[in-house]
């Protein structure tokens, strides 16, 4: 199964991720209801672990796929799959939002590991944009310092990213 194949099953049978999708806000609100001020502590930064990451992982999946939809395979906006393109995206905002109302990012085991893994992600994808669109007279035209500058710069991002999920 390729993972076309895939997120056309998702498609194709939408109340599994569906009800993920609506299970992982839920969670987080009742959890802020029935935890409220105890977040930093544990067993509650612990349950919030679990539904960051299982409202991110897919969030930041979605995301990915997005940008690589739009900017190297062209495809139209129109054609964008609700429960595998925007879904995610809604449900990690919501979680993230739902979660920082009880407890801190910091106080929540690994959540540094997450916005490092986006940095890594963030910075490959504008890596791979900038090769995509760079043509041999793009590269004679622009002076090769600049094109070197930005290079680094991606590469520091792309090592302070790594150092975060690393820890």
């Amino acid at each position: 199964m390729t993972l076309g194949q895939f997120l056309d099953l998702l498609a194709q049978n939408p109340t599994v991720p569906l009800f993920f999708y609506v299970a992982l806000p839920l969670t987080a609100f009742l959890a802020s209801v029935f935890g409220k001020g105890e977040g930093a502590e544990s067993p509650w930064n612990y349950m919030y672990t679990i539904v960051v990451y299982l409202a991110c992982v897919p969030g930041i999946f979605a995301i990915t796929l997005n940008v690589y939809l739009f900017l190297f395979e062209r495809q139209s906006i129109m054609d964008t799959d609700l429960f595998t393109q925007i879904l995610p995206i809604v449900c990690m905002i919501l979680t993230m939002w739902l979660v920082r109302r009880n407890v801190e990012f910091d106080d929540i085991p690994g959540f540094d590991k997450l916005s490092g893994l986006f940095i890594i992600i963030t910075a490959l994808i504008t890596l791979m944009w900038i090769c995509e669109k760079t043509r041999i007279f793009a590269i004679t035209i622009i002076p090769f310092h600049y094109f070197l500058i930005l290079f680094i710069i991606l590469i520091v991002g792309f090592t302070y990213g790594w150092k975060r999920v690393k820890g």
